[in-house]
């Protein structure tokens, strides 16, 4: 009884852990796919048409696990759909919970591959304590970028 009881908990494990990538690999596909979509549009219609799509709160660049952001490589936000306080903000020395300069390596990363993951710690929506999060950053244009996270 015992050794089926361990073999049902270590199931349990293995499913709620394969259940957990599948889900991450999603969210890194739709963040991806969100960036690039915004991307298309900064060179098809430009700056301001951009900047007025992501910052819809029901536009095509939000869902329920994550939305598009834009900001220059200084670090000053250009467009944020959640938080509209954060536009026109220079952000580049915000540090999560554990001191990481992350607007700072979204920039730099940025700037040196065009595109790439961020991990950070920062809080939920509505919460206070830090939950890991990655972000996907794509450069745009020639001192811009655009991202898109997701909470692991």
């Amino acid at each position: 009884m015992r050794k089926l009881m361990v073999v049902a908990v270590a199931m349990f494990v293995a499913l709620c852990v394969t259940g957990n990538v599948f889900a991450n690999e999603a969210a890194e596909k739709e963040c991806i796919a969100k960036c690039e979509a915004a991307a298309a549009m900064f060179k098809d219609k430009g700056l301001d048409a951009t900047i007025a799509e992501i910052n819809k709160k029901d536009g095509p660049f939000v869902s329920p696990v994550t939305y598009v952001f834009l900001q220059k490589m200084d670090g000053t936000m250009l467009a944020h759909p959640m938080n509209a306080a954060l536009i026109g903000k220079n952000m580049l020395d915000t540090k999560d919970k554990a001191g990481k300069a992350f607007i700072k390596d979204f920039a730099d990363l940025a700037k040196e591959k065009g595109a790439g993951w961020v991990e950070y710690m920062w809080p939920k929506p509505g919460e206070e304590n830090p939950a890991a999060k990655n972000s996907y950053v794509l450069k745009i244009g020639d001192d811009m970028f655009v991202g898109a996270g997701y909470y692991k």
